[in-house]
């Protein structure tokens, strides 16, 4: 009896050693939400120096979770907002820094961070939940003051189309819009194991440096012009303009141009015509978007614009 009761004591006491490690592992994560922490200390190190954080900046991170990218972030800046949809992550992080110098530095705003009104920022890093992954990128490029850069862990296909170039297979839409306004560079990939829990896919780091200055277009022409275009990205241009949808709209646009702008407009004028008219001025009707580059792409909406065709 007495050895079966030194067994039972020794395994209470290595259970009783192990209940930090255990406690860890049912801290469920809610993949609902995107939530994959990385793990891995050397790919958030490398992740941070790829933001080249200067003293003075302060820094947005998305999604922070349980803080394993926050702390080697507030290492080198001057502010962490932390933006975290879930309360219990939101919790998990400042408790990281409670009673420690970086505790005055963290301010953690709890909600969705594409409906938040953001405050000013220099960098942003994010282990971005695969959901927002475009929101976030295109309300990253149209902030009044975007971030000098950005530097986003996305699924790697996502990540992939964001630096694709004319004639890549996952070239479309994403890459053209995001191109326009900022230099995209691809800067490492991120295995699915570096995460816990392990994602079904593999992830990649890029780095977003918004255009200074601005181009002057509208982004809404050109994503206008962009989602005709990219209807059938292997199909002729000119073949996505053929939709009856897309002529009424055209139309509609073009006779609220006129209007706003005093010009007498001529019933007889066909939008089918104009628009063929372009097409072919610009020797664009028979390209392929899947082709065509920012340049192209310009062209045509300078063109369309001539004849007083709008996109929105």
């Amino acid at each position: 009896m007495g050895k079966i009761a030194s067994m039972k004591h020794n395994n209470a006491l290595a259970a009783a050693k192990s209940a930090p490690v255990e406690r860890l592992n049912i801290f469920k994560m809610n993949t609902g939400l995107g939530q994959h922490m990385l793990k891995n200390p050397l790919v958030a190190k490398g992740i941070v120096d790829k933001a080249d954080i200067k003293l003075a900046d302060v820094v947005l991170e998305v999604g922070p979770g349980t803080g394993n990218l926050t702390v080697k972030i507030l290492e080198k800046a001057r502010k962490v907002i932390a933006v975290e949809m879930d309360p219990r992550m939101a919790a998990e992080v400042t408790k990281r820094v409670q009673g420690k110098p970086e505790q005055k530095k963290l301010e953690v705003i709890l909600g969705d961070v594409i409906k938040a009104d953001l405050p000013y920022f220099d960098v942003c890093i994010s282990n971005t939940p695969y959901q927002i992954s475009s929101p976030l990128v295109f309300k990253l490029l149209n902030l009044p003051r975007p971030p000098r850069v950005s530097v986003l862990m996305f699924q790697r296909e996502f990540a992939m189309r964001l630096v694709a170039r004319p004639g890549d297979p996952l070239y479309c839409r994403l890459s053209v819009n995001v191109q326009m306004w900022a230099k995209v560079t691809h800067i490492m990939k991120v295995g699915k194991n570096n995460f816990r829990p392990p994602p079904q896919v593999e992830s990649s780091v890029v780095r977003i440096e918004p255009k200074n200055p601005r181009p002057p277009v509208d982004f809404e022409e050109w994503d206008g012009l962009l989602r005709i275009c990219f209807v059938r990205k292997n199909r002729t241009i000119s073949a996505g303009f053929k939709s009856t949808a897309v002529t009424d709209i055209l139309e509609k646009n073009y006779r609220t141009y006129c209007s706003q702008n005093d010009i007498m407009m001529d019933d007889s004028v066909d939008i089918g015509i104009l628009i063929d008219r372009v097409l072919e001025e610009t020797e664009m009707a028979n390209e392929r978007a899947g082709k065509c580059d920012e340049a192209d792409f310009l062209k045509l909406l300078y063109a369309f614009h001539q004849v007083g065709i709008h996109f929105a």
